[in-house]
């Protein structure tokens, strides 16, 4: 076991990906979280993130996975990726929901496009990964259902279980292409950000209430991330609930929440699922009943 999956992740590095590892069996990375960093070794300057430590040396990847079966994460933004997650039904939740790579399919052909030809992983719930290279001087950020629905990409502040990595699912299978094809230039207008507006002094309130939010968002992210087992969920259903106020007043973007959160959920140890039911319900009820900005009339 640790023969196969050390070749899967030497397989990814020489590919010229970073990767980290994740706990075995498991989507969850397996790096310590900045709550209980020992700051020592990598981290003796200050905590390094999953994303921070990712690596393409062989010899730092030996090392690691000389010490247990680690499924296999890349970290897709330092890898140069954007990688188009086709979701099934039943991780959105509902077997109603579409399915992504129905839903991706229609949009190429809207575009007038096929579906690219690229690196391309099947996950063990039969979804599909499609790797691309992103455009230099781009930083791209995750997208939850900004390119179609059950449609999410990861890029900076993501990452994706490499090909080769084994859950109780099943394995995660290479299907085709081996390259990344660069990210076509369509799909790279579709996910590049509005622009923001620029500021004039009486937007000086609602740039102050932003900052406020990002603050929140991080600390609500850690506590979830922190709580003990039996009261996880409940974590982060109080969590949705308080953030869901600023995604309803513009201050932060639904999707930004959603995957921090998700994160936090999945790294407390709540299966992906167990997150996706709770933040819908909880930053549905929350946004609906936060539409008034405090202090409006």
């Amino acid at each position: 076991m640790n023969e196969h999956l050390l070749n899967a992740a030497l397989t990814a590095a020489a590919r010229g990906w970073r990767v980290f590892p994740l706990r075995p069996a498991t989507k969850r990375p397996a790096l310590h979280g900045e709550a209980s960093c020992p700051r020592t070794g990598a981290c003796a300057a200050g905590h390094l993130k999953w994303e921070q430590r990712a690596t393409a040396d062989p010899d730092r990847i030996r090392a690691t996975w000389s010490h247990g079966p680690f499924n296999v994460g890349i970290a897709t933004g330092p890898s140069g990726l954007l990688v188009v997650d086709l979701d099934t039904p039943e991780h959105k939740g509902s077997s109603d929901a579409p399915d992504g790579a129905a839903t991706f399919g229609a949009l190429c052909e809207r575009a007038g496009h096929a579906v690219p030809g690229t690196y391309r992983t099947r996950t063990p719930s039969g979804g599909g990964h499609l790797y691309f290279t992103a455009p230099s001087g781009v930083r791209l950020a995750n997208t939850a259902g900004t390119v179609a629905d059950s449609v999410d990409t990861r890029a900076w502040g993501g990452y994706v279980v490499a090909a080769g990595s084994i859950t109780p699912a099943g394995q995660y299978e290479a299907l085709c292409g081996r390259l990344a094809a660069p990210l076509p230039e369509w799909l790279h207008t579709i996910l590049q950000p509005t622009p923001k507006p620029s500021q004039s002094p009486s937007e000086a309130l609602a740039g102050h209430s932003r900052r406020y939010a990002d603050v929140a968002l991080a600390q609500e992210a850690r506590n979830v991330a922190t709580a003990q087992h039996g009261a996880r969920e409940a974590a982060l259903f109080r969590a949705a609930r308080a953030l869901g106020r600023f995604v309803a007043w513009g201050d932060l973007p639904r999707h930004v929440v959603e995957q921090a959160l998700q994160e936090a959920g999945e790294t407390a140890g709540l299966s992906a699922s167990e997150c996706r039911s709770t933040l819908r319900s909880a930053l549905n009820w929350s946004i609906a009943h936060n539409q008034a900005r405090r202090g409006a009339a």
